[in-house]
């Protein structure tokens, strides 16, 4: 993962193809979420995720991005991010985080939903309803004159007040015609450091908070990264101009949550 030196700041009309772009990918987990049941593999979602992206004009903007072979993350329950689809069914009580990301009119979208498999642990729905909360208050912080280190603060007191562990070797990232540009994102850091947050910067924002302790350790494949301590993971992901008075988010879990009530509903 590389990141460019340079902050770059977007214009309104490439804040637009942004919104695009993040919608889409919104609408694609939404696809993905009326699938995820006990007995679905990975593979399965992402091969219906990359049919759904390419029917929209888009491409996948995982597919062969530093070598990966997919269009989606998958990462099943100690898996933190990067996860590699896989043939093996889902069970009943698994979480999945499917982080997808698109390139479309030249620019990027990327977000991330973890998703309960059938019933899961009340515990584990707490790291998952803690975790979206962390990205809220993450959120807004991501307006004019505040620095990346309240980005990180406002995610980290809020996980670690719950007991959990914040992963501290991934980032979230600045985002554009690059999926990974400057500056980087951390989901822990400190109140009033790091760089000043200007209007115009568009950011992925990406909390990935462990139910245990916050190291990691990375996969064989090369890919995948799990927590050491073997314990779940969730992770949840918007993308969001920084403004004024309050961040332009550009990505969507609506149509995601949409799904998940009918289908709760069934």
């Amino acid at each position: 993962m590389s990141f460019g030196r340079r902050v770059l700041i977007k214009t309104d009309e490439e804040v637009e193809l942004l919104r695009e772009s993040s919608l889409l990918v919104g609408k694609t987990l939404a696809v993905v979420a009326e699938r995820i049941r006990p007995g679905v593999t990975t593979l399965q979602l992402d091969a219906v995720a990359e049919e759904f992206i390419r029917d929209h004009g888009a491409e996948p903007g995982f597919k062969g991005y530093g070598g990966f072979p997919n269009s989606l993350c998958t990462s099943v329950n100690e898996s933190v991010v990067h996860g590699i689809p896989n043939d093996l069914p889902l069970e009943e009580g698994d979480i999945v985080s499917v982080d997808c990301g698109v390139l479309k009119n030249g620019f990027y979208g990327d977000s991330a939903y973890t998703f309960a498999v059938g019933g899961i642990a009340s515990e584990v729905q707490k790291l998952l309803d803690v975790t979206k909360e962390c990205l809220r208050l993450a959120i807004e912080q991501a307006v004019v004159g505040k620095r990346i280190g309240d980005i990180g603060f406002a995610c980290q007191s809020h996980a670690e007040h719950n007991g959990y562990g914040v992963v501290r070797e991934l980032v979230g990232h600045g985002l554009g015609r690059n999926l990974h540009e400057a500056p980087e994102v951390p989901n822990y850091g400190r109140r009033g450091n790091g760089p000043r947050l200007m209007d115009g910067m568009v950011l992925a924002i990406e909390p990935m908070i462990n139910l245990g302790r916050k190291e990691i350790i990375h996969e064989d494949d090369g890919w995948t990264i799990v927590t050491a301590d073997r314990k779940v993971s969730a992770h949840f992901e918007h993308d969001v101009v920084v403004r004024k008075n309050q961040a332009d988010v550009l990505s969507s879990f609506n149509e995601i949550e949409e799904v998940l009530k009918k289908n709760r509903n069934v």
